[in-house]
């Protein structure tokens, strides 16, 4: 009897949408990345204008690049290859314009708030709570379109694609969840429920996963669909897939802690990040494998065919990018790297060779398809191939160089014991040849990018005037399941244990449990969240359960509220993006920067500020290192101060007024998150900040500063600043007196008073 066939479509539109996108803010993003690459090579680019200084460009750059250009490219290839690998179109139309708009406004927002200084400061979650929920509610969206896309399928199981993009799914909607914990206090501001150590731990475990399951797992699966689509070739090995995607999917959770080698962070934790990072390199590895051997007996065309091009060398990066992110966990390398723009190359090397090219390689498989006609000019991509190649050399070459020149001067000691490069500024000025050439490579990368956008333009125009929408015809999923007979092993007549052990082995290297899990969605689904909870539990329950991991000290205080208020505006200048503020454990570090960072310093800092990089120096210790009219001039006009800074700088803060009234709502903010603040200071924050405003202001006019600028928000900078890493200076304050009286045998009627935590005197026995 023949089946009955039903017929469907599938639903391009959606994804010329997503592919336009792609492109145009993947345009906008890396222009703004020439940008801030031209502020680092010469100050003077960044024009004195608040909105476009490096602190606010950085992270509108990131998120650029990250969640529009790569986000809107998961999108697309998504919605294009779900469809077909389960013969259905898209769950709901109206849920993919919701999802299509929305996600667009998200982006605009970004846009428009990181560059006014709206920011949370934390590495690739800077946006701040009205944001962050309007991205849960479109993530919700896209997650409900591809689960319901694969519950009307029509096809049984479940392609190795589809795996990963159910990992993405799961894995960033725990990620956004958990670190963006935060208490609203305005509009535009929030603070985090964690603080300090627990924060920066928070942070790593989004960052450094966000990397995994947004700009890899999903990237993985479109590998998995569109390089052997464009070899026309199966995929070299189902059983490494397999193995690829559960190690993977797994061990990557475990690994956020190694970008906080030698932090306050407990040195576990860290150590954990270390081993796991280092078993990350095989399964990341056998990812590349598969796919370049995908290409086996095809490679003839891989030189005639620009989009095997792109794949190849995308798949090439990745393998690189994946053996040198477990090189750069390990401590000794750690020690030299961190905070260096080695680690900036790093990236770079995945986001520009990994995301960038598989982007390219999959949109120019994609016009001809979508726009159904042919590629307007093959030679054109050809071009756009090398040009971006040439760029990303010239790029990681010349930050590669940059990073290692940066770690071994910051280190460098001379023959009589003392640092080498004491002035930070000497680094600084041997940098900027090699970030000349960074701009150069940038520039090509750009000009390809440009030339895609030709391509794709001439492309459309050539579309027929109407698209042909072909009809498809397939069964449905049929309601039960007929099993495939059993195999058995010629060991299990034999009835012995030997025979059992056999056949479980033998079941299981025939990946037959594995595909009972692919016809089921659900099941399928929920191992993934436990993989992804269990290795996080293991790491998160003991690092913020276990007291002894941030042991306290006596002397640290709230920030008062002008400090606040200050440490307010450090972070929605992006400071955070040139200075950390942790003195690592390092010989180099304490001579140059002072006493070593202890975790109980960070108990009141929401967010942390330990800082990913180092284009300044580190702050942590900079309280009380000089007097208030040097910050004000520094901040003022940066290269008054130090010859050869590359810093902005900061003339509005001189003239726009601080809101007083607003520290009101930050002291009460803190203090429902658990700040001990005073009754006084909760009653009446804005005239204690008024009072040491004035002390401030009128010091600065003794110096010779300018006068009148008690109401500003320079001097609520200042007091941060002159309070920064000073409290272990303190002294700490005497612990309670207790009389305690001890009495003597009863042929003595002497008392003792001793203070309270001191020692009895012990009776002597013969």
């Amino acid at each position: 009897m023949n089946e009955r066939l039903e017929q469907f479509s599938y639903d391009d539109a959606i994804v010329r949408k997503f592919v336009f996108v792609t492109w145009l803010w993947g345009l906008v993003g890396m222009l703004v990345g020439i940008i801030i690459a031209l502020e680092l090579a010469a100050p003077y680019f960044n024009f004195e204008l608040p909105w476009i200084t490096f602190g606010r460009l950085r992270p509108l750059h990131t998120n650029a690049v990250i969640f529009a250009f790569v986000g809107n490219a998961i999108f697309a290839g998504t919605y294009y290859s779900i469809q077909r690998l389960l013969k259905t179109t898209l769950f709901n139309k109206t849920l993919s314009a919701i999802h299509f708009w929305g996600w667009q406004l998200i982006i605009v927002l970004a846009a428009i708030s990181l560059p006014m200084g709206i920011t949370q400061s934390k590495e690739y979650a800077e946006l701040e709570w009205p944001i962050d929920y309007l991205i849960a509610v479109i993530w919700v969206v896209f997650a409900v379109n591809v689960f319901g896309t694969i519950a009307k399928r029509r096809e049984r199981h479940l392609y190795v694609a589809i795996w990963f993009y159910i990992a993405t799914i799961i894995t960033i909607t725990i990620l956004h969840i958990f670190n963006n914990l935060a208490l609203p206090s305005t509009l535009f501001k929030s603070y985090p429920v964690y603080a300090g150590v627990q924060d920066a731990f928070m942070q790593w475990w989004y960052g450094h996963n966000a990397v995994g399951f947004l700009l890899t797992t999903p990237y993985l699966g479109l590998m998995y669909y569109f390089m052997p689509k464009a070899a026309n070739r199966p995929v070299f090995s189902y059983k490494l897939s397999i193995l690829h995607f559960w190690s993977l999917v797994f061990i990557y959770i475990w690994a956020g802690p190694h970008h906080l080698h030698y932090t306050a962070l407990p040195e576990w934790a860290s150590t954990v990040g270390m081993l796991f990072s280092l078993m990350l390199w095989m399964p990341s590895w056998g990812g590349m494998l598969n796919g370049l051997l995908t290409l086996r007996g095809v490679w003839h065309k891989v030189a005639v065919d620009p989009v095997l091009k792109f794949f190849v060398v995308a798949v090439t990066f990745y393998g690189m990018a994946t053996f040198e992110g477990p090189l750069l966990s390990i401590k000794a390398v750690n020690y030299l790297s961190h905070y260096t723009d080695w680690t900036i190359a790093h990236v770079h090397a995945g986001a520009l060779g990994w995301n960038g090219f598989l982007t390219f390689g999959m949109i120019y498989w994609l016009l001809p398809r979508l726009f159904q006609t042919d590629l307007w000019s093959k030679k054109l991509a050809e071009a756009h191939f090398w040009i971006g190649t040439i760029g990303i050399l010239l790029y990681i070459v010349s930050i590669y160089a940059a990073g290692l020149t940066q770690g071994l001067m910051w280190l460098a000691f001379d023959d009589a014991g003392y640092l080498k490069y004491s002035d930070f500024v000497e680094t600084t000025l041997r940098l900027i040849p090699m970030y000349w050439v960074r701009v150069i490579g940038g520039l090509a990368y750009f000009a390809g990018v440009l030339m895609m956008g030709l391509n794709m333009l001439m492309t459309w125009k050539s579309r027929p005037a109407t698209y042909e929408i072909p009809v498809y015809e397939a069964p449905p999923l049929a309601k039960t399941y007929a099993h495939p007979p059993k195999t058995h092993s010629p060991l299990a007549a034999s009835g012995a244990k030997v025979a059992d052990t056999a056949l479980r082995l033998e079941h299981f290297a025939r990946t037959e449990w594995h595909r009972a899990w692919e016809r089921r969605p659900i099941k399928f689904t929920i191992m993934v969240t436990i993989a992804v909870i269990v290795a996080s539990l293991f790491e998160v329950i003991p690092t913020f359960l276990i007291k002894s991991n941030v042991p306290t000290i006596a002397t640290v205080t709230p920030y008062t509220p002008l400090e606040l208020a200050g440490r307010d505006i450090y972070v929605g200048e992006g400071c955070y993006n040139c200075h950390s503020q942790m003195v690592r454990p390092i010989r180099a570090e304490t001579e140059r920067y002072g006493e070593y960072s202890k975790p109980g310093e960070f108990i009141y800092d929401r967010p942390f500020q330990w800082g990913s990089r180092r284009i300044g120096p580190d702050l942590h210790r900079i309280g009380g290192k000089y007097p208030d009219l040097w910050h004000l001039r520094h901040m003022d006009d940066p290269r008054s101060i130090t010859v050869g800074s590359i810093m902005p700088a900061y003339p509005w803060l001189l003239t726009e007024d601080l809101n007083f009234e607003g520290v009101q709502t930050a002291v009460k903010s803190n203090a429902m998150l658990g700040v001990p603040y005073t009754e006084d200071e909760l009653a009446n924050a804005p005239a204690l900040a008024q009072e040491q405003a004035r002390v401030i202001a009128e010091g600065l006019a003794q110096q010779g500063g300018k006068a009148g600028l008690e109401g500003k928000k320079i001097i609520a900078l200042i007091a941060y600043l002159q309070r920064m890493g000073t409290d272990i200076s303190k002294t700490p304050p005497a612990p309670p007196q207790a009389e305690i009286t001890l009495q003597e045998p009863a042929e003595t009627d002497e008392s003792i008073s001793l203070d309270a935590g001191s020692t009895p005197p012990v009776e002597e026995v013969s």
